[in-house]
């Protein structure tokens, strides 16, 4: 039987994919900050997000690379040890007294990335120019540290990439989106595959939430490829996040 909680999460999801695909990311900080606000159990948390990244990110990495927003050399050096070590940090399991300021921490930086993201797009336009090749170590050291993280805390570690290439000049705008897919999708499969040897059951909504966050990834990813203004709401976005890392973080 479908609960209130489950339906609301549902729509909270759609909403979620939508926003975050049109970016370029999978939406786990959406979910992430959506559960918390709802009061799912941490396990519940962490696997339900890498399996709603996973959907969300192939949509996403599958049309991004379609209109050739998508560069090998941009990508590689931060997956080789980025996929590793998700799935190291997707066995380790967290009791809630860490787990949740740690997501708690993550979905205020991914709140402070979307209102520095938010400015940006308010001043200028996308760019779909070209991108220069990442260098091999550094790329080596911030995709193993992304990855950890991703699979520790649920996330696909997009929200972490995405500012790296473009401050770093590495990538432009659609560029680090396509990039940001990819990386989503190859951390998200490897966290989803440690979290499944350590954590039993899945939750029972998930159907459901599964229909609903592919629908807002359809969305999102053919929105972003468009162009879609997204300065309202990724300041929208960042004060929920804001607020359900805040809960995290201080209870």
């Amino acid at each position: 039987m479908l609960t209130a909680d489950t339906l609301a999460l549902a729509g909270l999801f759609l909403l979620a994919a939508a926003l975050y695909s049109s970016v370029g990311h999978a939406g786990a900080s959406g979910y992430l900050a959506a559960m918390a606000l709802v009061g799912v159990a941490p396990d519940s948390m962490r696997i339900t997000a890498l399996v709603l990244n996973v959907l969300v990110a192939t949509i996403g990495a599958v049309s991004y690379m379609r209109a050739g927003h998508f560069d090998w050399r941009s990508f590689y050096p931060f997956a080789i040890l980025s996929v590793p070590a998700a799935f190291i940090g997707g066995l380790l399991h967290f009791p809630p007294a860490v787990y949740k300021p740690a997501v708690g921490m993550i979905l205020l930086v991914a709140a402070a990335e979307l209102v520095r993201s938010a400015h940006r797009a308010a001043l200028a336009a996308a760019y779909d120019g070209g991108s220069s090749s990442v260098p091999l170590a550094p790329g080596l050291i911030v995709g193993g540290a992304i990855g950890l993280l991703s699979g520790l805390t649920g996330t696909g570690g997009g929200i972490f990439l995405s500012p790296v290439l473009l401050f770093t000049g590495w990538a432009r705008t659609r560029l680090t989106s396509g990039v940001s897919s990819v990386f989503i999708l190859v951390n998200s499969i490897a966290g989803l595959a440690g979290t499944t040897v350590s954590l039993a059951a899945l939750p029972a909504g998930l159907p459901l939430w599964i229909v609903a966050a592919v629908t807002g990834g359809v969305l999102g990813t053919q929105l972003g490829i468009r162009w879609l203004p997204i300065a309202i709401l990724r300041r929208l976005l960042a004060a929920v996040l804001a607020g359900a890392g805040l809960k995290l973080v201080l209870t």
